[in-house]
């Protein structure tokens, strides 16, 4: 008998790129999600289930067996810190970049320096690489305006066209990481579910292979 399993999507951009690789791979929602209030989907499977959250909380779900795996950006992935997950997967989705911006031609900061981000586990290890002290300010969304109001030097943020950045006067100075969008799966349901697990896997693997492929023609 078959075990259940659970698969956690990210909301957003993430899920609308996330459906067509579970369709490959033989995972289809049995209604609508778009069109739904439901969080938790039954599939054409009878053992599997997908449930829908925000992207931020996927890791904390299947860390703690909420759910045996998970779709999530890996910019969400490094500011959980990856405890208890493994990562077998890169969907090569949703893809973009982690960096620091400021102001154009912003003079050099003399001293500590402030920083606005969300992500603030990924902020702190980066500038303490460089061996540099900053303050950070928490925010969660319209980062740049803090340069702008002068309520930070720079900004941590997520970064695609950057055509926003330059719309508000600012630039990407500093490259921090490629993110994509992760498959995660917990350690204790690879262990207890290897055998259910590994087929998906492999079928997602096939499928972003396939895309690759399609793309470079």
């Amino acid at each position: 008998m078959k075990q259940n399993l659970t698969i956690a999507l990210s909301k957003g951009r993430i899920l609308k790129e996330t459906l067509p690789l579970l369709a490959a791979a033989d995972i289809v929602p049995a209604e609508d999600i778009y069109s739904s209030r439901k969080l938790i989907f039954d599939t054409n499977h009878d053992n599997i289930k997908l449930v829908v959250i925000r992207a931020t909380d996927v890791p904390t779900y299947v860390e703690y067996g909420g759910a045996d795996m998970g779709i999530a950006g890996k910019d969400v992935l490094l500011e959980h810190g990856g405890q208890g997950l493994y990562e077998p997967l890169d969907l090569e989705i949703s893809k973009c970049k982690l960096m620091v911006a400021r102001m154009t031609a912003a003079t050099p900061v003399s001293g500590r320096m402030k920083v606005a981000s969300k992500f603030v586990n990924v902020t702190r290890d980066y500038f303490a690489r460089q061996g540099k002290q900053v303050d950070i300010i928490k925010l969660y969304g319209a980062m740049e305006l803090a340069p702008i109001m002068g309520l930070a030097d720079c900004i941590v943020d997520i970064v695609d066209t950057g055509n926003t950045l330059r719309a508000n006067g600012l630039e990407p100075t500093e490259h921090i990481a490629d993110i994509s969008s992760r498959l995660v799966v917990g350690q204790a349901s690879l262990k207890m579910k290897h055998r259910q697990i590994q087929p998906i896997l492999d079928a997602l693997a096939t499928a972003i292979a396939e895309r690759r492929e399609e793309a470079a023609l």
